[in-house]
């Protein structure tokens, strides 16, 4: 997987005060437990935009406009459009399988997780909601490997059927067409051997 970036949390101040729009950062990653933080951050001045694949730019939907029936894959690798949830409340967001930031990815998978076993105790508005999370890594996040990923996070493994929550990924065009609707902005930076993530603006869901 070629080196990316994504936001994370500083702990020292200085950082802040001295960091400006543009800057390159690298620091080591610290992982503990369910939180993660930078330590040992240099500032590299005037850095250029990283190169790779575009930004998707957000088009922050208003209330009330209609989603484009944008067409998936999902874990099984069956063909799925937004629009066969009408009817439903859909929640959505945006993962990859290999951000192993616990405050990114990971956490909005544990989120919906618990999202998912707390509409279980109530049948009637389990049976008006269906929650989907997509991929934003198409290349990598294959419907085996999402397969996986989910079953893992609903805790069911084999016995997964999927009916309610699934997890889908789809065309390299196709994603960015619906983070882009979302509000989502990321780029796949290729310039860093560090093993990190997509860089996100926002999430949307």
């Amino acid at each position: 997987m070629s080196g990316m970036t994504m936001a994370f949390s500083v702990k020292d101040d200085w950082v802040y005060e001295i960091a400006a729009p543009g800057n390159q950062i690298t620091a080591t990653l610290v992982v503990d437990g369910t939180q993660s933080w930078l330590e040992d951050v240099v500032i590299t001045e005037d850095s250029t935009p990283v190169s790779g694949a575009p930004v998707v730019e957000g088009a922050d939907p208003k209330v009330g406009d209609e989603v484009p029936d944008y067409r998936l894959i999902n874990q099984d690798g069956k063909t799925i459009r937004l629009q066969d949830y009408r009817g439903k409340a859909l929640l959505l967001t945006f993962i990859y399988t290999r951000c192993q930031d616990p405050n990114q990815c990971t956490l909005m998978s544990s989120n919906f997780a618990a999202i998912d076993q707390e509409l279980q105790k109530q049948p009637d508005l389990y049976g008006k909601t269906h929650l989907l999370s997509i991929s934003f890594d198409p290349a990598y996040d294959t419907p085996k490997v999402l397969r996986s990923y989910g079953a893992a996070h609903t805790g069911k493994y084999s016995d997964e059927t999927f009916a309610h929550w699934e997890f889908a990924s789809g065309s390299a065009d196709e994603v960015k067409g619906i983070a882009k609707f979302f509000g989502l902005r990321y780029y796949q930076d290729t310039s860093s051997g560090n093993r990190a993530g997509y860089s996100l603006a926002a999430y949307g869901g």
